[in-house]
């Protein structure tokens, strides 16, 4: 059997052939043979450029090497397809289970996913359209030549959307860019009128200052009749989380007990929840503060019902003011004597409105976002219009009222969803005034999930719709200056509870991806980037500390928009939601500092004037504590599909990819980080995570 040839063999053999084959100029043979048998000794750079010289791959090799190549890329790919699809089920079976998908889909949802569609549709011309090459030279229907059917349909495309889609839709944008500005130009005022307000040191000043009582002062010693009647309710239904923390604060005000009673207006239908309560009031009870548990057997109307069920007690009428508090907030010690003296010597005076500290404002990069959007709300909004035209909204808690003033605009409604907006603005017209104490803080905490921020929000928007359509006859028939008229019709309403939704979706959800596929429409750069970038600083100045959060505000409050837009529309309208009220989930955080000192304030001086045991007098906290711990081991936090959030996702960053076929920088970016933007919150993976 022959052996099989072997090339490299050949090759070499080859090679040492030709060098000892003999020159034509050789005198004998015997040279050749020589060099043949002779050793030949290279240096070492010839062998370096024989090893660099570039070896021969057989077909055999060629073909193996491909393979695994293919091998290579089709585990790459099957990887891809599997990770695609498991993340594919795992949203369906998150989308179904959920409860708001086993609601119907609303209108709004549905006219979005149309939307998709359409955009959808529009970006697959545009791939066709780029590939043809048609983006330099269009087919045209004016031509001579004779089109195909893809150019025929391309060009009556082309003729469609600069004839009869592009010229509405720059109208719209252009009216929603005037909007824009009008309100631009609003934060403007309200800014300078804060500048005002810190340079010329303009705050409101009260007649009179109570005394800080000394700690070893009794209360017996005090001239009590310095001291109003203050009756303070705290309304709460199913509060298990932060009930304390309100209850206690209050309970320990520097206020004489004689003079001051605590309602404790418990709406809760767990019954748990009420024995908690309950416990908590009569603990209070034991340690001589004047508090009373209340409990509805017909629980209609929600905080407003609660509120107006509280009212209707006989001995209310021995009280003079009313400070609410809802059941998450802490007021200081000396809340009251803060508060209370504003209203001596001023008959006309209605509401003194503390500001709002949070106490867990650093805890996520959601709760960061809502201290930049609610600094701004006290320290520019309701700090100018209280020191200005001596009205605001009432923010529905951490506020004293006249209650001679809530009597003479009619009491609390249950009309709507925003029962605390409702009665200032119906004492408003009645003559009543309001001040803001930008000094006099009442800690709390904002929502840490986005589903419990988005829940609020929409009822934060809903409400003053509903409240605008049954409230304008009454301004305009109302015996105000026809100047305070216009502030609450024109400036109060529309334009920061119905303008800033409308435009803030419209221009930047639809308008903006619409002109990526329509480029006869356009938006400018300026509309796009540099005046909601000048906005968001104006809007971080009262929080300075959040300037590094400043591009996610900007994009988070664009993503917002189409919860406000939606409750805006619910409740203008009145569709289905727009009386839906859910109680804002409270996570029951405050700070060390703020428990160490509450405890030690709270227990020390009750050991020595009730001689009670300081193991019973303690405030409970310990026992919190654990059963916090104990309840969030047993919680299973899971997130969850926003499916108005991942459809407007998917839109802006299918029109992202058309402002890049388009090559239009500036809004391809925009369009970028704001569909990432939309993804970010549609998964849920902003603030907390639902339990």
């Amino acid at each position: 059997m022959s052996r099989p040839p072997n090339p490299e063999f050949q090759e070499w053999w080859n090679k040492q052939r030709d060098k000892s084959s003999i020159s034509p100029d050789s005198d004998t043979d015997t040279t050749g043979a020589a060099a043949f048998f002779a050793v030949e000794i290279s240096d070492s750079s010839a062998a370096a450029d024989k090893d660099r010289r570039p070896r021969v791959r057989s077909a055999r090799q060629l073909s193996f090497l491909y393979l695994l190549r293919f091998n290579q890329i089709f585990h790459i790919f099957a990887h891809l397809v599997t990770g695609l699809v498991s993340v594919v089920r795992t949203a369906n079976r998150r989308i179904v289970n959920s409860p708001s998908f086993r609601r119907s889909e609303s209108r709004f949802y549905k006219l979005i996913k149309f939307f998709l569609f359409v955009v959808v549709v529009l970006l697959a011309f545009e791939l066709v359209a780029y590939f043809k090459g048609w983006h330099f030279a269009p087919p045209s229907l004016h031509k001579a030549e004779v089109l195909g059917m893809v150019e025929l349909v391309y060009a009556s495309w082309l003729r469609l959307r600069a004839d009869y889609l592009a010229p509405p839709l720059q109208s719209l944008a252009n009216m929603c860019i005037v909007l824009f500005l009008v309100q631009s130009v609003d934060r403007a005022v309200l800014m300078l009128g804060c500048i005002w307000i810190k340079v010329r040191g303009i705050k409101p000043v009260a007649a009179m200052k109570y005394g800080v009582k000394d700690a070893g002062e009794d209360e017996e010693s005090l001239d009590v009749e310095e001291y109003p009647m203050v009756l303070v309710q705290i309304p709460m239904c199913n509060e298990r989380e932060v009930y304390q923390h309100s209850i206690g604060a209050v309970c320990v005000q520097d206020w004489p007990k004689k003079r001051m009673l605590v309602q404790v207006l418990d709406d809760s239908d767990d019954f748990n929840v009420q024995l908690l309560i309950k416990a908590e009031v009569q603990k209070w009870q034991h340690r001589g503060v004047n508090i009373l548990y209340r409990h509805r057997l017909i629980r209609t109307g929600y905080k407003a019902g609660n509120l107006k069920s509280a009212m209707s007690c006989d001995y209310v009428k021995d009280y003079e003011y009313v400070a609410i508090f809802d059941a998450d907030f802490q007021p200081a010690p000396d809340f009251l004597k803060k508060t209370i003296p504003y209203f001596k010597g001023r008959d006309d005076l209605a509401l003194v409105q503390a500001r709002w500290a949070f106490v867990n404002n650093d805890e996520n990069l959601l709760t960061r976002l809502q201290n930049i959007n609610l600094s701004f709300h006290f320290e520019i909004e309701q700090q100018v219009n209280g020191i200005f035209i001596n009205f605001f909204g009432f923010n529905g808690t951490a506020g004293v009222w006249r209650i001679k003033a809530l009597e003479d605009c009619g009491g609390w409604l249950e009309r709507t969803t925003v029962e605390d907006m409702d009665i200032a603005v119906r004492a408003h017209l009645c003559g009543w005034k309001f001040i803001f104490l930008n000094d006099v803080k009442c800690l709390c905490e904002v929502p840490e999930s986005y589903e419990a921020y988005k829940k609020q929000q929409h009822r934060w928007h809903s409400g003053p719709m509903q409240l605008f359509r049954m409230c304008f006859m009454d301004i305009l028939r109302s015996k105000v200056s026809w100047g305070k008229k216009a502030n609450l019709i024109f400036l109060f309403f529309l334009l920061r509870k119905l303008i800033l939704p409308f435009y803030s979706f419209t221009l930047f959800c639809i308008i903006l991806p619409l002109t990526m596929f329509l480029p006869e429409a356009q938006l400018p750069t300026w509309v796009v980037c540099y005046v909601p970038g000048l906005m968001s600083v104006l809007n971080i100045l009262p929080a300075p500390q959040s300037f590094p959060f400043i591009v996610p505000y900007l994009l988070f409050e664009n993503t917002m928009s189409v919860t406000k837009f939606n409750a805006m529309i619910t409740g203008l309208f009145r569709f289905k939601g727009a009386h839906e009220w859910v109680v804002t989930k409270k996570s029951g955080r405050s700070s060390e500092a703020d428990l160490i000192t509450f405890s030690e304030r709270e227990s020390t001086p009750l050991v020595e004037n009730t001689g009670i045991q300081r193991s019973t007098s303690e405030s409970g906290l310990g026992e919190w504590n654990r059963e916090k711990l104990s309840s969030k081991s047993r919680n299973v936090r899971s997130n969850r599909l926003y499916r108005k959030e991942l459809a407007l996702a998917f839109i802006l960053l299918t029109a992202s990819l058309g402002s890049l076929l388009s090559a239009q920088g500036i809004h391809f970016y925009f369009l970028l980080f704001q569909g990432i933007t939309f993804a970010v919150v549609g998964l849920d993976l902003i603030g907390e995570q639902i339990s």
